[in-house]
């Protein structure tokens, strides 16, 4: 009851924010996400308490700069940054499994996950509420959907040295959800093609699964179960948004580069 009281009030808040907030409101909601994610991972890095705020607190201020310097180029090359972390670090990285490295290193690659996630966060929903919304409910519905499927069907772990509990049989479950979502969406919403849609949002689910796995490494190196206690019965905001960490900024720059086309 704990963990449903939880998200009917953040969903509570989060809609309302993503539909009416000005931008400017908008942009300092998501500086907050990114304020508070950052101070988690700065616990996954094991920086010490002032030393995590120190960070968070860093990070926030640079996104405020970029924000207020309407650095565009900026915030698409750390889009691009993000993907290139994506796509070629983070796979080798679990399949590696590499430690965290550094304490540098770790400051780096907090940089890389978060801040572009509160890039993609702005860009997108400037391109319309409904175009972030129906991205994170896509990540929403896989997310689900493996839980469902893993549990009643699940027998072949995904990767058993990262996170035990996710399965094959939950990212297949997963995938159908989301060709149904494409169905849906292609019908009611977007003028794209069913199988385009799908496919789009297959290759965001595999990020999506990414990012979750991503962050799970973190905290089992970190020797952690969740990354902090926020959010009564969900654990930390990282704990939240891990799977949109990877999903967004990928997905703003497909939609970036449709527009451009």
């Amino acid at each position: 009851m704990i963990r449903i009281a939880t998200a009917v009030l953040l969903l509570a808040l989060f809609f309302p924010a993503l539909l009416w907030a000005p931008p400017a409101l908008w942009a300092a909601l998501a500086g907050l996400i990114l304020l508070l994610g950052a101070r988690e991972w700065g616990r996954l890095a094991d920086f010490p308490r002032p030393a995590s705020w120190l960070y968070a607190a860093l990070l926030t201020a640079l996104a405020l700069a970029i924000y207020l310097a309407g650095a565009a180029a900026l915030g698409h090359a750390l889009l691009a940054l993000a993907a290139g972390f994506w796509i070629l670090v983070a796979p080798w990285w679990l399949y590696r499994g590499w430690p965290r490295g550094a304490g540098w290193v770790r400051a780096l690659v907090g940089a890389v996950v978060l801040l572009p996630t509160w890039i993609a966060l702005i860009d997108l929903r400037a391109h319309g509420p409904g175009v972030l919304l129906a991205i994170m409910a896509a990540v929403w519905i896989a997310d689900s959907a493996a839980y469902y499927s893993g549990r009643a069907f699940g027998r072949r772990k995904l990767a058993p040295h990262v996170s035990p509990g996710k399965t094959w049989e939950g990212v297949a479950g997963a995938a159908l959800a989301l060709v149904i979502y494409s169905a849906a969406l292609s019908h009611y919403a977007v003028h794209v093609s069913m199988a385009a849609l799908a496919l789009l949002l297959l290759a965001l689910m595999y990020f999506a699964i990414l990012g979750d796995l991503f962050e799970s490494w973190m905290k089992r190196q970190a020797g952690l179960k969740d990354s902090g206690h926020l959010l009564p019965g969900h654990g930390g905001v990282l704990d939240r948004v891990d799977a949109l960490t990877a999903a967004l900024p990928l997905a703003a720059l497909v939609v970036w580069g449709m527009k451009l086309a």
